[in-house]
């Protein structure tokens, strides 16, 4: 690309070559500080990007006049008049440009003299003071018989000189990894104070445009020819016999700039969306005027690699678009968003079929018709005629992610060989950017699935007691971590809550932590005391490696006895908050060692709890902030859960934001609050009945009484026929203790025949024939739910009955009305 003055200028005073100086390009914001410092800053100053970008400006640009007060006298014995300090807020710059000379020591080429131009931007952005600066030593015009004598910086309209519309527009291309917008709006603002121009001595004036690396040869020398030290003449610059190769040089060397520079700006996250954008933004405008990106439909939605090449049913979503074009103009015809197939005969198909580029130098009037007719109600003649085209595929081991459009408008030199091999290789670092971040998509999509998956669905009411969880995924790289939450229904109406946290992050975390929770919901189902569960569970967890470790925070509520049994292995203290007064403490509790650490003994403790009553169990990631002691984290959570909230949720998403306000934890977080209603006693009915048949007919009679006084008469029935199968059971196979009938109301009828066999009950196959086992297949029929549980002193057989006007769970109707008598009685 040429980025000297306009060729079309038959009657420019001098060469083009005479205004194409290497240019430094800094912006400073309102703060004094580097925002942008371009390739050629870097080469004049001596300073790389990243050391020059967020350092104030004062310690790196040795421009006197730009960076002094109005009146006080530089080093080269001038004033500025620029009106500011850069080492400090540019909020006092004047509205006018400036320029001047500064002189500088250059560790490698010694001392060099320095042009500079700054000028003053107005606006939204953050960007407050724009400075060029170039070498005093400007390359020498070959017609003007050497150096032209004393040169100065200068400004004059953009107009003044021919080919002024074309110089315009490639004044973007100095500014350094700009946006359209921020580009556009700047640039307006330098054509509005002054095109800058170098002024020689005879009064001439040359525009400045950039130069992206012609070679400036330096001075040779003969001994023996005329007066000098040591002999040595100093010679004028070498005339270069063939200027063409300098240009061919200049336009490769200016190609590599622009690979490196787009490359500094894609891949600084591995954000998909983000990616997508800076490898659009990278091309626009200094390689090409329109940038649209596509990308295959699985490659977007990060299901993994696509499957095989690419066809005409391949759907293609437009995920971005940059022009330099008017607002709007492309927004109906080619909307961001849009998923498309594109038809076999045309360039786009052809590029993604064959993973090569395909350059179309001039898109004429027929070859657009052509393209144009392929699509069905869209018209691509106005915005596609005239232009250069270049399509390049986004590839990542040999298979095709997605391709690029890139256009230029009638006017600017059409694309060319050397611009296919550079948007190839543009396409080809930005593929695999694109890969990499499409794959740590996958990956995290895999990761939230794994942990989604493993991650309980909580009911929000159990009985006696509300309940209402959170969990936040840390803010690492994967962000799936071993924080997990629990609640199981007990017989009795308890129900026991569970939260844990496996020590680590990532995928193994995740499977481990799945592998712990499995394990507490089967002996929770047990009936194990809390004590109990963490030695198993600290058994199982040494037998399963010796990486296995976790803390555990089991508790089960009672809420007849309106008593919490838990018991801690290695977990931070769980909260309670108090209904009488709003008070929340910390429960002092017997603290285990982590799980598998082995050969440490746990403890239950008894805590005796009141309605209203809330309990707040978490994980540390909620509470433990770097450099901060966890006694603060653990004060701030009570405190938080004091506070009082219209629900359990409102009251859950006021510890998250006190305790997490910017979202900046980096551990993953399990929430788990209940609060206690408890059972009244008018709502529990409970008998002992003797190991005698005629105590079932007892126990149906009672059963009747106590539905009858509950207002359950539409219960009584199916109630009767299953406490009649169960106390059969328990009288027929119990040994010495009294059988146990508990009913208890709540959303649910619930009853319980305890007796001292330790046999589970089985739900047993029978045929036609057979005079017994039929009992639990009623109950099974009838009941919404049932169960047996291990006790201490035997088992406990329960169901669980639907109340007439709640809605039931099964999805099958309820089975015709069976008559006890006719149903023999059976060993579960």
């Amino acid at each position: 690309m040429d980025l000297g003055v306009p060729p079309q200028q038959p009657d420019r005073p001098r060469d083009a070559a005479a205004g194409r100086v290497p240019l430094a390009v800094v912006v400073v914001d309102a703060e004094g500080l580097v925002s942008h410092w371009s390739t050629g800053a870097r080469r004049l100053f001596g300073v790389p990007r990243q050391d020059a970008v967020g350092c104030p400006a004062g310690e790196l640009l040795p421009v006197s006049g730009a960076l002094r007060r109005e009146g006080e006298r530089g080093p080269d014995g001038t004033y500025a008049d620029l009106g500011a300090e850069l080492d400090s807020p540019v909020g006092g710059i004047v509205a006018y440009p400036s320029a001047g000379r500064a002189r500088l020591d250059e560790p490698r080429r010694g001392r060099i003299d320095v042009l500079w131009w700054a000028y003053p931007l107005a606006g939204p952005g953050p960007e407050r003071l724009l400075v060029l600066a170039a070498d005093a030593a400007l390359p020498a015009d070959g017609d003007s018989g050497g150096t032209p004598g004393t040169i100065a910086p200068g400004f004059a309209l953009h107009t003044d000189f021919p080919g002024y519309r074309e110089l315009a527009g490639r004044l973007p291309e100095i500014l350094p990894n700009m946006s359209v917008r921020e580009a556009t709006g700047i640039v307006a603002q330098v054509l509005e104070l002054g095109y800058p121009v170098v002024e020689f001595s005879h009064c001439e004036q040359v525009p400045v445009t950039p130069d992206w690396g012609v070679p400036r040869h330096p001075p040779r020398s003969r001994p023996g020819d005329g007066p000098g030290e040591a002999g040595a003449v100093p010679l004028a610059p070498r005339t270069v016999p063939r200027p063409e190769l300098d240009l061919e040089y200049a336009a490769v060397r200016e190609r590599l700039e622009f690979l490196n520079e787009a490359s500094g700006r894609i891949g600084s996250s591995l954000d998909l969306e983000r990616t997508i954008r800076e490898v659009t933004s990278a091309a626009v405008p200094r390689f090409t005027d329109f940038a649209g990106t596509h990308l295959r439909a699985a490659v977007l939605a990060g299901e993994g690699f696509p499957d095989g090449p690419p066809d005409v049913t391949t759907v293609w979503h437009r995920v971005w678009v940059e022009h330099n074009d008017e607002p709007g103009r492309w927004d109906d015809t080619v909307p961001v968003g849009e998923a498309i197939a594109f038809p076999e005969h045309t360039p786009f198909f052809q590029c993604m079929v064959t993973g090569e580029p395909v350059l179309v130098r001039h898109v004429d009037e027929q070859l657009s018709n052509r393209i144009s007719g392929e699509f069905e109600k869209r018209d691509l003649r106005p915005l596609i005629t005239g232009r250069s085209l270049l399509i390049v595929p986004l590839k990542a081991r040999d298979v095709v992610l997605g391709f690029m459009v890139l256009m230029r408008r009638p006017g600017r030199e059409p694309f060319d060989d050397m611009d296919r091999t550079t948007g190839a290789e543009l396409a080809a670092r930005a593929g695999l950017v694109l890969d990499n971040a499409r794959m740590y998509t996958y990956q995290e999509n895999v990761a939230e699935t794994l942990q989604d998956s493993m991650l309980p669905k909580v009911e929000p009411r159990m009985a006696g007691c509300d309940i209402a969880t959170r969990y936040l995924p840390g803010a690492r790289l994967g962000r799936v971590g071993g924080d997990w939450f629990d609640s199981v229904k007990l017989p009795g109406s308890r129900t026991a809550l569970v939260v844990g946290d496996v020590m680590g992050h990532g995928l193994n975390s995740a499977a481990m932590m799945g592998q712990l929770r499995t394990a507490v919901l089967t002996m929770a189902t047990m009936e194990m005391p809390p004590a109990q569960l963490l030695r198993n569970l600290d058994d199982l967890a040494q037998r399963l490696g010796e990486l296995y470790l976790a803390t555990c925070l089991y508790a089960v509520y009672d809420p007849i006895r309106s008593e919490l049994q838990i018991a801690n292995a290695g977990h931070i203290p769980p909260v309670l908050v108090r209904a009488a007064d709003g008070r929340a403490e910390l429960l002092d509790l017997p603290t285990g060692a982590p799980i598998g650490v082995g050969g440490v003994a746990f403890e239950t403790a008894t805590v005796r709890v009141s309605p209203g009553d809330r309990l707040i169990l978490c994980t540390d990631g909620l509470v433990e902030v770097r450099g901060q002691d966890i006694g603060a984290g653990l004060a701030a959570l009570c405190a938080s859960a004091a506070h009082p909230a219209a629900s359990m949720d409102d009251a859950c998403d006021t510890i998250i934001r006190a305790l997490n306000p910017r979202g900046g934890r980096k551990d993953d977080v399990a929430l788990l609050m209940a609060r206690v209603n408890g059972i009244p006693a008018d709502d529990v009915a409970q008998w002992q009945l003797a190991l005698d048949p005629r105590e079932v007919a007892r126990a149906r009679r009672l059963v009747r009484g106590q539905l009858l006084d509950w207002g359950l008469a539409d219960a009584v029935e199916p109630a009767e026929l299953m406490v009649s199968e169960l106390v059969t059971n328990a009288v027929r196979h119990g040994r010495t203790r009294p059988v146990g009938l508990r009913l208890v109301r709540t959303g649910a009828l619930l009853c319980e025949v305890s007796d001292d066999e330790p046999a589970p009950a089985a739900l047993l196959s029978t045929s036609g024939d057979d005079e017994s086992g039929r009992g639990l297949l009623v109950v099974s029929g009838l009941a919404r739910e049932w169960g047996t549980s291990a006790t201490a002193h035997g088992k406990t057989v329960w169901f669980e009955q639907a109340l007439p006007g709640a809605r039931r769970s099964r999805a099958s109707a309820p089975p015709a009305r069976v008559s006890s008598a006719r149903v023999p009685s059976a060993r579960a």
